[in-house]
């Protein structure tokens, strides 16, 4: 999977930005290969607000205009990024039952060990089974 320098860039920018809550964004690009190329920031809407630090829901609005905007312009909406402040980037069971598999998951998280720095892993996530871990590379 191929992350675009500039996408890069915003996800990152977008996901830090939310801590101590999740942060959350949708990912925009083509398939065949995959190649992210866009990142359309979300609002984290979990309900309750008070457990956006570890939780997150994208709004269902924004991911129409996400995909309107794509389809314009030859893109498709691939999948979601979100961060875990305080875990590493594996998604949980949660993430997992609320994504609309199959699809491509990013997630921003802290390394394994204390101290570690923040860790971007990509993840897919099958109609049926566990999430695969996923080789990525920036793409200039």
């Amino acid at each position: 999977m191929r992350l675009g320098r500039q996408a890069l860039t915003l996800l990152e920018a977008v996901l830090v930005a939310a801590a101590p809550e999740e942060g959350c964004a949708l990912l925009l690009g083509s398939r065949d290969p995959w190649c992210v190329r866009r990142v359309w920031p979300c609002l984290n809407v979990w309900e309750p607000p008070a457990e956006r630090c570890r939780r997150f829901a994208l709004d269902p609005r924004e991911q129409l205009l996400a995909q309107k905007w794509a389809r314009v312009r030859g893109l498709s909406v691939l999948g979601s990024a979100h961060s875990h402040p305080l875990s590493e980037p594996v998604p949980s069971a949660l993430d997992c039952s609320l994504a609309f598999a199959p699809t491509l998951m990013l997630i921003l998280g802290q390394g394994p060990a204390a101290g570690e720095p923040r860790s971007l892993a990509c993840w897919w996530l099958p109609e049926q089974g566990s999430p695969r871990r996923l080789a990525w590379r920036m793409d200039d």
